[in-house]
């Protein structure tokens, strides 16, 4: 996942959160306001009523002169049986009145547990839902007033109202909340995408700026003002002119050494040559000088290698020409199929009107420089195949050598990399071939990848251009 992604994402779901919290407190905020306002108004006619009571104005015109047409209302009478009052004295309570609002079947009857409350603290708050003639129910907040007589008796003021307006309020007010929240939430995704992708633009130029880059960097472009792009664009820009010092010095370094190297090694080889052709030896002299022979031998290689990657800088120049695959690959049969041990041989499985685009020379170093490294690996068989794939080509080695460990073929390529140091020494190898190969391959606008088994031998695929047949000209 991207960073504009994760951070858009991010602020999404930031915004969400702010929005939800946000709207459940104005949600909140507005029924306690709603309800309240209603509570009020109950206790307001509840009041009236208890003032009418007090005031011993006949039950039945109570509730016509205390209460507004839209409260639901009841006044129950009942009488003290034990001298105490009870929760039973109060559910055998009989009405007296109604509300004109309540129909001959209703009646506002409270649940037991508002009973016990009405019981201890003389007052209640409870909600009720009452049946409609013409379907449905309706929803009512309940306030019930229990007033004891000096005679034994009781009396129940029950005044309620529908709260219908109030859940049509707030069912509208999650709507359109819930609506504009979307349409905020969807505003505010694509306004953080559009903001991310302006604000990582800058950043994203220096990445494929960076990407566009050789082996052997370039300064970036210096930005204008002071933000944090400009510095980073600065700070990459010291880190390479330091990386180009570094690599400078190194590349005098190989060159200087390799020059020095190399003559004394060849004089050594040669007085060595001189020795064992023209000088009466025993056989430990013989044998010592032979492995004067052989070390000198394999340090000419790792001088030559060191010189060419001097010359080269590390970034391989290459004249790209159409090369005819069956030819170049034939050679490589030929060269190094006569020195394979008695029974070894070199395979080739090369169309005829194959052709790649390169540089002949280097990639005759490329494949022998791998058909060796099978030799030394014990190989018997070799296999050079060739598959056409329309755009590219794909060159097969197959060896049955010893095989790679697989936790060596991540760093097969790297320069001095050897997968075991002690053999590789005793073959010649330098631990710089096959990163020559991968350098000049990619040189090609190619790659070069290695499959291997311990045991059963390896596969290095090298995949090049693929080329139209070169004609003849005629002079």
């Amino acid at each position: 996942m991207t960073l504009r992604t994760r951070v858009t994402l991010l602020t999404v779901a930031l915004l969400m959160a702010s929005l939800t919290l946000i709207g459940a407190v104005v949600y909140g905020l507005l029924q306690g306001f709603l309800y309240r306002n209603l509570r009020s108004e109950i206790q307001a006619s509840t009041q009236q009523v208890i003032r009418l009571i007090g005031e011993r104005v006949q039950v039945v015109d109570i509730l016509k002169l205390a209460l507004p047409a839209n409260v639901y209302s009841q006044i129950d009478y009942g009488f003290i049986r034990t001298g105490k009052l009870t929760l039973p004295d109060l559910l055998q309570a009989v009405e007296v009145v109604k509300g004109p609002l309540l129909q001959p079947n209703q009646r506002l009857v409270l649940p037991k547990r508002a009973y016990e409350e009405l019981l201890s603290k003389g007052e209640t708050w409870t909600t009720l839902s009452l049946p409609l003639e013409q379907g449905g129910r309706i929803n009512l907040l309940v306030n019930a007033v229990l007033l004891q007589g000096s005679s034994g008796d009781f009396v129940i003021s029950t005044v309620g109202r529908p709260t219908e307006s109030i859940d049509f309020t707030l069912d509208q007010l999650a709507r359109i909340y819930t609506a504009t929240a979307l349409i905020v939430l969807m505003l505010g995704a694509w306004l953080a995408y559009r903001l991310m992708s302006r604000t990582l633009e800058p950043l994203e130029w220096v990445a494929k700026r960076a990407e566009q880059m050789s082996e052997r960097p370039a300064k970036l472009p210096e930005l204008e003002g002071n933000n944090e792009v400009a510095a980073l664009v600065r700070a990459l820009n010291g880190m390479l002119a330091r990386l180009e010092e570094s690599w400078e010095t190194q590349t005098r370094f190989l060159a200087d050494a390799s020059h020095e190297l190399r003559t004394p090694v060849t004089a050594i080889l040669g007085h060595v040559s001189y020795l064992l052709r023209r000088t009466p030896l025993t056989e430990q002299q013989r044998e010592s000088l032979e492995i004067v022979r052989r070390e000198g031998e394999r340090m000419k290689k790792l001088v030559g290698d060191l010189l060419e990657l001097s010359k080269t800088g590390g970034t391989w120049r290459v004249e790209l020409s159409p090369v005819h695959l069956h030819t170049l690959l034939a050679e490589i049969a030929e060269e190094y199929g006569q020195s394979f041990p008695k029974g070894g041989r070199i395979q080739l499985e090369v169309p005829e009107d194959l052709w790649v685009l390169g540089d002949v020379e280097r990639l005759h170093q490329v494949f022998a420089n791998i058909v060796s490294n099978a030799q030394k690996a014990q190989a018997s068989e070799i296999r050079l195949v060739a598959r056409d794939l329309q755009e590219r080509v794909v060159i097969r080695v197959e060896d049955n050598g010893e095989g790679i460990p697989p936790e060596h073929l991540p760093h097969l390529f790297e320069r001095f990399y050897r997968v075991d140091k002690a053999r590789d020494r005793e073959r010649g190898g330098s631990g710089l071939g096959l990163s020559i190969v991968k350098a000049i391959v990619e040189a090609h606008g190619g790659s070069v990848w290695v499959e291997s088994e311990v045991g059963r031998g390896s596969v290095f695929s090298v995949s090049l251009r693929r080329a139209e047949k070169q004609l003849p000209t005629l002079v």
